[in-house]
Formats: structure tokens, C-alpha cells, sequence
């Protein structure tokens, strides 16, 4: 794995990255444009094993030319390091043996409330916006994560 500023020396132009908010249900997913500015929602797949992530996501990257992977990281909200963070951070490893692509972890802290407060502003009722709320929350992790790489 690597941190976002060693990311950013390795981007190419039109590099594409996908950000992931690995629950331990669901697993939201997003990609974002070739030019690396917005991140866009892509879809949920259920958890069932990481078998099953590690296939699902190898078909979205290679249909998506993903180069990178951002995951979001679940740290305390005073800063340490839980049991969450510890999962999320083994998942990482696996998938990054597995995909053979560069990792990267993003401070996932109040991404899933983001989220929903974000559709909150849009007049949706709460059904529909617990919806998709995982993918949201994955385009949360990964806009914050272009946001940092291109400032």
C-alpha cells in the first residue's frame, strides 16, 4: 500500500481510480473520470466472501481501466486505529495481492453521513436515500482522495 502522495508521483494522464467503502455486508464502489475530478457512483455488490470482491472487482477494473485503488480507511473519530480499521486494513492487503494494482487508504471518518446528508439536500425520501447509500459513500472516500491528490 501506499500513501496518496506516493500515488500522485505514480499517476499517469487519464489514469483511472476506484473507490471502495468495504462494508462488512456491502461493499460500495466508485470510479471517477479519466481526468480524475469527479467521482460518480457505480454500483454495490453484496459481501459474500473475498472470493467473490476480488472477482467482481477485477471485472469492474478491467472494464473501467482502472489503475489505483482507494479504500476507504475507518479510523476512530478521535484518530486511533480499531477493530474496523484493522479488518479494513487486512481486506486491503488481500486485495492488493490479488489485483496486483497500487492501494491507496483514505480517511473514511463521517463518509457515510456525508453521504446521506448530501441527499438530504436533494428532497429524497429515506428509503431511496439509504438506498445506494454505500456507492455514495465510496464517491465520498474517492472525491476526498482526488481532492487531496489534486491540490
Amino acid at each position: 500500500m501506499v500513501t496518496l502522495d506516493e500515488l500522485k508521483d505514480k499517476l499517469a494522464s487519464n489514469a483511472r481510480l476506484i473507490g471502495l467503502d468495504l462494508g462488512t455486508k456491502r461493499i460500495g464502489i466508485a470510479i471517477c473520470d479519466d481526468k480524475r475530478k469527479i467521482a460518480s457512483p457505480y454500483k454495490t455488490i453484496e459481501y459474500k466472501n473475498m472470493e467473490y470482491l476480488v472477482n467482481e472487482l477485477k471485472n469492474i477494473i478491467k472494464d473501467n481501466n482502472i489503475f489505483a485503488v482507494i479504500i476507504g480507511n475507518p479510523i476512530n473519530m478521535d484518530g486511533s486505529f480499531g477493530k474496523s480499521a484493522q479488518s479494513i486494513n487486512d481486506k486491503a492487503k488481500v486485495i492488493e495481492k490479488e489485483l496486483d494494482l497500487i492501494i491507496a487508504m483514505w480517511d473514511e471518518r463521517l463518509s457515510t453521513s456525508g453521504a446521506f446528508n448530501i441527499s438530504s439536500n436533494l428532497d429524497i425520501n429515506f428509503s431511496k436515500k439509504k438506498k445506494n447509500i454505500d456507492e455514495k459513500a465510496a464517491a465520498f472516500i474517492l472525491q476526498g482522495a482526488l481532492d487531496y491528490l489534486n491540490n
